[in-house]
């Protein structure tokens, strides 16, 4: 069990921020997260931008889009508030949890340049993906600018510890894209391995962003494993939700073309259960368009109606659940608090999305 204290021996409380002494829920919880850590967010976005800073002129070009192309900041949220709900950032000079934050989004972001180019995505965040206006080159170097940019920080902590986390969380991320590109088209995918695709894609950088808050504060291993656990869960329901998105979801609320996963031949949840529950008749569909690769116009809209008939949403955002439920006792060990609460809501926050 782990049972954290702050640095005068009482459980560690937030309070402040929009969010204080009121209940929030859905989208207000994720806003209000943002709120709480506003002054620690701010620090870190200048962070971003100054690292973003080369003199070569294509990269701060490039990066001034990523920025404003905006986004949640979810993952440095999270290492910012698991930081704080150890207690860490009270004192005066505490500022590690900015940098790795930092260090985080910076992983983040070069996966997302790097996936787009790969996936030929022409929209990131309902904006013109970065390899649509600078080309495929570009957003690739680019890319690795960041992820050499996120060494840097990683080094600059001076903790062999979060080196080891954040690099094992890198490496993973990369195994699960490789993964995921080998089961391509691959309708006898088990839905095993499936989770694992979304594991290494999503999950494991959700993981490493709050167990790195953890280990800045300088708490039990306990704590550590609770945070992680948490992150786990938390990427898996979101990267889950987000399958189902693309597959319900009008393109401007998802941010990106519906239907892209469809048209690429990605092998999600929702068309494994549509498969798996199909007739023959729609089992031979699925055949032709994911794994043979062969679609007319009229096909997603085909894809649409099997999906909502064999309701291939409803058990994806059922799976999503239980990982919901698996974030929230992971956070049981720490003391209540405001932010454990906006932790709590956030999470649940992620399976409302699909609403």
């Amino acid at each position: 069990m782990c049972v954290l204290v702050s640095s005068s021996s009482e459980p560690y409380v937030v309070s402040g921020g929009e969010a204080a002494g009121r209940e929030v829920k859905g989208e207000d919880a994720l806003k209000a997260l943002s709120a709480y850590l506003a002054d620690d967010m701010t620090a870190c976005n200048q962070a971003i931008i100054d690292r973003m800073q080369s003199s070569v002129p294509l990269i701060p070009q490039l990066g001034a889009h990523l920025v404003a192309a905006g986004g949640k900041r979810l993952r440095p949220l999270l290492t910012l508030a698991s930081a704080r709900l150890c207690g860490y950032g009270e004192k005066e000079g505490e500022t590690r949890h900015i940098g790795l934050a930092a260090c985080v989004e910076f992983i983040h972001t070069a996966t997302l340049l790097h996936d787009d180019v790969v996936d030929e995505s022409t929209l990131r965040r309902g904006m013109a993906s970065a390899n649509a206006l600078f080309g495929n080159k570009a957003s690739v170097l680019v890319g690795d600018f960041l992820f050499a940019r996120s060494f840097q920080l990683m080094t600059a902590d001076g903790s062999l510890e979060v080196m080891a986390i954040l690099s094992a969380a890198s490496a993973t991320i990369a195994e699960g894209e490789v993964l995921q590109m080998s089961t391509q088209n691959d309708l006898s995918t088990p839905i095993e391995r499936y989770l694992e695709v979304i594991h290494g894609k999503t999950a494991a950088l959700f993981a490493a962003a709050c167990r790195v808050g953890a280990v800045v504060a300088g708490h039990n291993r306990d704590a550590e494993l609770a945070l992680e656990q948490y992150g786990t869960s938390l990427g898996m329901a979101f990267q889950l939700v987000d399958d189902a998105l693309d597959y319900a979801a009008d393109q401007q609320v998802l941010g990106k073309t519906v239907g892209d996963d469809f048209r690429e031949g990605k092998i999600t949840l929702p068309v494994l259960a549509a498969y798996e529950q199909g007739t023959e008749e729609e089992r031979q569909f699925w055949k032709r368009v994911i794994e043979d690769n062969e679609q007319t116009e009229a096909d997603l809209p085909h894809a649409l109606e099997i999906i909502a008939r064999r309701d291939a949403i409803r058990i994806t955002i059922e799976r999503a659940r239980e990982y919901v439920g698996q974030a929230v006792e992971a956070l049981a060990c720490f003391p209540e608090s405001e932010l454990k609460n906006l932790l709590r809501e956030t999470v649940l926050y992620t399976v409302e999305r699909a609403r």
